[in-house]
This record gives structure tokens, sequence and C-alpha cells, in this order.
């Protein structure tokens, strides 16, 4: 199969709802997380306006876009990522698996390392998405609020594909810690009746 980010998005997501083990929820997660750091990117790159220019928010906002798209390219490879990385959790499963236990549990490690990894993106993209938005062209803010929303489902989507593989308690906290992060600042966007139902 062609890698995520040479395909078209239909097909992708034909594949996605099929009865096949690849692309799955961890690829979702990745694809959903490419598509909110590429609404921020282009939230960003419309605060480049002549005022913007002027004021000096230009040049942070081209840094931001840039930042951004490179990010959504990581998460696109980040599903191609979760399907190998879960092909090969899958073949120690099976009973004429030769592999040593060693080697089996370095296989699980990997396969928990795709969505530890993306949920950490989400993470820190979404804060550096939050700090921005007060400067964001006001125009265009909507779409990096659609990104916020969307990095914090993609980074709750990569929660649960982690807890599939069964972290350390140590680590289960400090992934917990980014899901509070995440729903900080997806919060901070919505209403405050909304926010205080969410409690």
């Amino acid at each position: 199969m062609a890698e995520t980010k040479d395909q078209a998005l239909g097909p992708w997501v034909q594949a996605l709802g099929n009865k096949c083990p690849t692309p799955g929820g961890g690829a979702a997660a990745a694809v959903a997380a490419a598509i909110g750091a590429a609404s921020a990117a282009m939230a960003a790159i419309y605060t480049t306006r002549k005022k913007d220019e002027e004021s000096g928010v230009a040049e942070e906002a081209k840094a931001l876009a840039s930042r951004l798209q490179e990010s959504a390219g990581k998460c696109l490879a980040g599903a191609d990522e979760d399907a190998r990385a879960y092909a090969a959790l899958q073949a120690t499963w099976k009973k004429d698996c030769s592999l040593p236990e060693e080697e089996k549990a370095k296989v699980a490690a990997e396969a928990l390392d795709v969505p530890v990894k993306l949920l950490a993106l989400c993470a820190e993209e979404a804060a550096a998405v939050a700090a921005f938005l007060p400067r964001c062209n006001p125009n265009i803010t909507s779409d990096a609020k659609v990104a916020l929303h969307l990095l914090a489902g993609a980074g709750r989507a990569a929660y649960q594909t982690a807890m599939v593989n069964k972290p350390s308690e140590e680590m289960r906290e400090q992934l917990e810690l980014q899901l509070d992060a995440l729903s900080g600042f997806e919060g901070e966007v919505l209403p405050k009746k909304r926010r205080e139902i969410g409690r």
C-alpha cells in the first residue's frame, strides 16, 4: 500500500472502514492530528498581512506555519509507522512466532512508542496554537480553534491506542497530564457553559 501522504483521502477513509487491521485507530488518530496541524498552519500563514508585518507578528506566524506543516507531515508518517508497528506486533501473537521473549518485548515497546509520540506532538502543537491565538488574524481564528479541537481529539485517540499497548503506571500518568493540557487548551475556546458541563 502507498504511503499515507501519497494517498487520496477518499480511498484512505474507505480502507479505514474495511475489515482489515490497517489502517486502524492509531492511523486515524495520526491523520486527524495532521489535519489539525495543517488547519492551524493555514490560520498562521493568513496572519501575514501588512499590519502583521508592521507589528512583527508576521514573522512569528510564518515560523509557526512552517513548524505546523512539518508536524503535519510527521503525523502522516506516523500513520504508516502505526501500521508497521501493529503488523510486527500482530506477528508476535502467532503460534509459530519464533522470536525470543526479549524481542517480542521490544516489538511491543515500539508499538507503544508510536501513539505516545503522537500524543506528545498533539499537546506540544496545541500549546503553540493556543499561545498564538490572541495574535491570530481575527478573520480566521475559527480555523485555529478547529485545529485545537482536532489536536485534542487526536491526542485522546492516541491515548486510547497507547492504553491497548499496556504502558507502565508512570507513563500512564504522564500521558494523562498531556490529556489534561489538551482539555485545557480546548476548553479555553469553548463557551463557559460548555466548559462547566465538561468538568
